[in-house]
C-alpha cells in the first residue's frame, strides 16, 4: 500500500512541475520591450500617391517610447523578390504587458 501512495505522490508532483513550467513560459519574453498600458486607437491616415508601380502601403502604428506612445506614420515600400503582400504588425498582450510584433512580407 505504501508503494502505491508513493507512486501516486510522485506522479502528482511530476504533473505539477510540468504544469508550473508551462505557466512560467507564458511570462515576459527576454529582449522584448513592454508597454505598461494598451496602445490608443490607430490614427486614420490617407495614403499619399504611390511613388511608383509595385509599391505597397505599410500602415502606421503607435510606438512605445518609454513613457508613452508616439505615432509612426505609414509609408510605401517595394516588396522584396518573391513577396506580394505585407502582413501588418500588431500590438500583443501577455503577462509582461503590451509589446509590438513587427509586420512581415509574404
Amino acid at each position: 500500500m505504501r508503494t502505491i501512495t508513493s507512486l501516486a505522490t510522485s506522479l502528482t508532483l511530476a504533473g505539477t512541475l510540468t504544469l508550473t513550467g508551462c505557466f512560467a513560459s507564458a511570462g515576459p519574453r527576454p529582449g522584448v520591450v513592454y508597454a505598461r498600458y494598451a496602445p490608443p486607437a490607430a490614427v486614420y491616415e490617407v495614403a499619399a500617391v504611390s511613388p511608383g508601380a509595385g509599391y505597397i502601403w505599410i500602415p502606421g502604428h503607435h510606438e512605445w517610447r518609454g513613457q508613452n506612445y508616439v505615432w509612426s506614420g505609414g509609408r510605401y515600400e517595394l516588396p522584396g523578390r518573391g513577396f506580394r503582400r505585407y502582413e501588418p504588425g500588431r500590438w500583443r498582450h501577455d503577462r509582461g504587458g503590451w509589446y509590438w510584433s513587427d509586420g512581415r512580407w509574404r
